[in-house]
């Protein structure tokens, strides 16, 4: 299974094609269509949420709501074209000057892409830009509702923003309080102070940062393979995760924290009961050992950098002229923290589904739907 995007921030549109999904798993539009208005929510987005109002549009690979196996044509269209379309236009009628950005932002991808390429910096960051990820959510709901299918719920919270780290829990409550929170978070009493050091960030023209959470429970056991380095799970999942606009680190479970510890403070004891199998008495792991899933939740975290774009600029250099000036502004978010988890929860979620997918034969809904419910029976009575 394997995907591709293309598309620029101010192009007319982002497209994705994906292959390799099971023939008869059941795809709701509209779950996509909310999952990417979920992407665009968040305290701290920027002006550009105000204008696009995605949705996404099915071209081929599925029909009456049913994949039929052929591959899968999405496109979601940028409402901000109208605005770019002479800048933009593909043709030699395209004005090349009237934005051209001469003065790389630190952070960003604008001169390293211009120094690798050869191109103007205005090709590299329409293309690097965060934009780039709602058709990453798009592709990743089509995982993520065969997933859910299959029992599988993937779950995420923001652990942090700025300097204010919140309080993790796993519970019931404390999931139904992040699920209601614009910050994603668990912890009700902090966001006041979360919009205090937002508004702060605004009026400095500064941008912030924080650590996110994504959660996988009910996999088995034996998803991914030890036999080779691209074949663990985790590392894959380590990739897919910091593939993501702004992620600079990923950890699971205990993360760094275990590099303080004793081995027997830090690995997870065996149980086994009758019915349930193997068990963890702890989940330091984050449910993966040995690039395998073991039956423990999946549990990792991500820092995500603050955001390159500050309106309050800092020092760069004219490409032409070579002279030190402040870096361009282009429209930004000052916090994007949020949203990004609802992007971590998607790629995750590819990752997932493909990990099942090698796992399992999958030409069809049917036969994977079946071979999964035999293989959990499986590791049950062993």
């Amino acid at each position: 299974m394997r995907y591709l995007t293309a598309g620029e921030s101010h192009g007319p549109k982002l497209v994705g094609i994906l292959e390799g999904v099971p023939a008869g798993a059941k795809i709701d539009k509209e779950l996509i269509d909310q999952a990417l208005q979920e992407r665009q929510k968040g305290p701290g987005r920027g002006g550009r949420m105000k204008i696009e109002k995605d949705q996404v549009v099915i071209l081929s690979g599925i029909r009456g709501g049913v994949t039929t196996g052929a591959p899968i044509a999405l496109e979601i269209l940028n409402r901000d074209w109208t605005n770019w379309e002479k800048v933009m236009a593909w043709g030699s009628d395209a004005d090349l000057e009237s934005r051209k950005v001469t003065t790389p932002r630190p952070g960003h991808a604008d001169l390293t892409g211009h120094l690798k390429y050869r191109t103007e910096v205005r090709n590299v960051l329409e293309r690097a830009s965060a934009r780039e990820t709602a058709m990453r959510v798009a592709v990743g709901n089509v995982a993520l509702q065969i997933l859910t299918a299959l029992g599988v719920e993937i779950r995420g919270q923001v652990l942090g923003v700025g300097k204010i780290q919140l309080q993790m829990e796993d519970s019931p409550e404390h999931w139904e309080r992040v699920d209601a929170s614009e910050w994603k978070v668990g912890d009700a009493q902090s966001e006041e102070a979360l919009y205090a050091q937002l508004k702060e960030a605004q009026i400095k023209g500064e941008s912030l940062g924080g650590i996110l959470q994504v959660q996988v429970d009910h996999l088995p056991p034996g998803l991914g393979s030890y036999v080779q380095w691209d074949r663990k799970l985790d590392g894959r999942l380590a990739q897919a995760v910091l593939s993501v606009q702004a992620m600079k680190g990923v950890s699971f479970g205990m993360g760094f924290a275990a590099g303080e510890h004793f081995g027997s403070e830090v690995h997870d004891p065996i149980g086994y009961d009758d019915g349930r199998g193997y068990y963890r008495f702890s989940n330091n792991a984050g449910g993966i050992e040995g690039g395998m899933t073991n039956g423990e939740p999946i549990v990792l975290q991500a820092v995500m950098k603050p955001i390159p774009t500050l309106y309050s600029p800092l020092q760069t250099v004219n490409m032409e002229s070579k002279e030190i000036m402040e870096a361009s502004v282009e429209r930004s978010d000052v916090c994007a923290v949020p949203a990004a988890l609802i992007v971590l929860r998607h790629v995750v979620g590819w990752e997932i589904l493909q990990a099942v997918l090698e796992k399992f034969p999958s030409d069809t809904w049917e036969e994977l739907h079946k071979a999964w419910r035999d293989y959990f029976q499986y590791v049950s009575e062993q």
